[in-house]
């Protein structure tokens, strides 16, 4: 027996929701052509995206190496650029540039999120595991990615599926650092046991606030916060292959763990097991880059245009009716401060379809901001919810 003052220290077998992501991870074979066919469009258009950020010097500043003029032989090379990086910062680097404008693809569900964000660890690791073994004649394949992929998406989605982060003020890149981890450890070399070890050190890592998403804080951290969680789950994966130990009950522990510390006592929920799913049923932004909720009202912007602009001046009211999430997430008033906090604001959005009848990148810049049109069109702006959009 203990005492009042003792612990009783027996470790406990690991969190069973640790080990159904190391037996999938391990185990589960993918055999869906959808879920191949949409991963080779999903590693193509992230491919796109990283390219087409470079073009953006705030988001430029922050690749290449920590040290300045510093290489390291046979490293990871990042699209675009002539960098050769160690696997962790070039896993910060790719997963920047694919996150960057937010125009990679999207997953709808309790916790809303960019499984793609996932690539620039799984291409890191995949490129340092490679260019070391293509002298003995194993480099990986690109399906290997294509699998890798998969089952990280498989990893994100699931989870989100019905756990949200945002409503206890976490930010929903825990979930990159998770299935990044997962991925990364099995492409090192790790099997069962290194995955579910490289998962509790993802737990118990302490977790982003969602506070650089909001109002009034908005700011370019949403735009390297999932390559930050993608390069940190490829750092947990390689201290786990040196032999790092992990901690069995990093979810479920009492008064220290995961769900008492930071999910206010709730445990996760699961409503489907995981096979490809989210591969198959994940949304791509095909038409502009911006927040998913704002995409159906920029598109009824769009529509509106011709109709509207050489008249602007005659607008009294804007009304868009919309779901919670939206109002939660992208809807505010007064200043905007900078291109980050641009993208989030569905009026902001709006009033540019319905003045250029386009939305690029470029319409984020404080010189695109400028035009007096776009705060004019704000001020007559209401947002509304509907209850059935919100269910929905």
């Amino acid at each position: 027996m203990t005492s009042p003052t003792e612990e009783q220290n027996i470790r406990p077998d690991p969190d069973r929701e640790m080990v159904d992501i190391a037996d999938y991870v391990m185990n589960y074979k993918i055999e869906s052509d959808l879920a191949f066919d949409t991963a080779r469009y999903i590693l193509m258009d992230s491919i796109g995206c990283a390219l087409l950020a470079l073009k953006y010097p705030e988001c430029t500043k922050l690749l290449g190496p920590v040290v300045q003029g510093s290489s390291v032989p046979k490293g990871v090379r990042v699209p675009g650029t002539a960098f050769e990086l160690d696997p962790v910062k070039a896993a910060f680097d790719i997963g920047v540039l694919i996150r960057w404008l937010d125009f990679n693809d999207a997953w709808l569900a309790a916790e809303w999120n960019h499984p793609s964000d996932n690539l620039g660890g799984i291409l890191a690791v995949a490129d340092y595991v490679s260019r070391r073994q293509t002298s003995v004649g194993k480099a990986l394949t690109v399906r290997d990615i294509l699998v890798a992929a998969i089952k990280a998406h498989e990893i994100q989605g699931v989870i989100a599926l019905e756990n949200s982060f945002n409503r206890v003020g976490l930010d929903h890149v825990v979930l990159v650092k998770a299935a990044t981890a997962a991925v990364a450890t099995a492409i090192l070399g790790g099997g069962k046991k290194e995955i579910i070890n490289s998962l509790s050190q993802v737990w118990i890592d302490g977790q982003s606030l969602r506070t650089y998403r909001h109002a009034p804080n908005a700011g370019p951290r949403k735009s390297w916060a999932a390559g930050d969680a993608t390069s940190r789950g490829v750092r947990l994966a390689m201290m786990t292959m040196q032999g790092e130990i992990g901690y069995p009950s990093a979810l479920t522990v009492k008064t220290w763990g995961f769900y008492d510390v930071m999910f206010k006592g709730k445990h996760f929920t699961f409503p489907r097991p995981y096979g490809s799913y989210v591969m198959e049923n994940v949304l791509f932004k095909v038409s502009f880059p911006a927040e998913f909720h704002a995409q159906t009202a920029v598109e009824c912007a769009f529509r509106l245009h011709e109709k509207v602009k050489d008249r602007l001046e005659e607008i009294e009211k804007i009304v868009i009716t919309t779901q919670e999430s939206a109002i939660r997430i992208i809807s505010k008033t007064g200043p905007l401060y900078n291109p980050a906090d641009r993208d989030h604001c569905i009026q902001y959005m709006t009033a540019v379809g319905l003045i250029f009848g386009e939305l690029t990148a470029d319409h984020y810049s404080d010189s695109a901001a400028s035009d007096p049109r776009i705060d004019a069109l704000r001020d007559k702006m209401q947002v509304v919810e509907d209850k059935r959009y919100s269910r929905e």
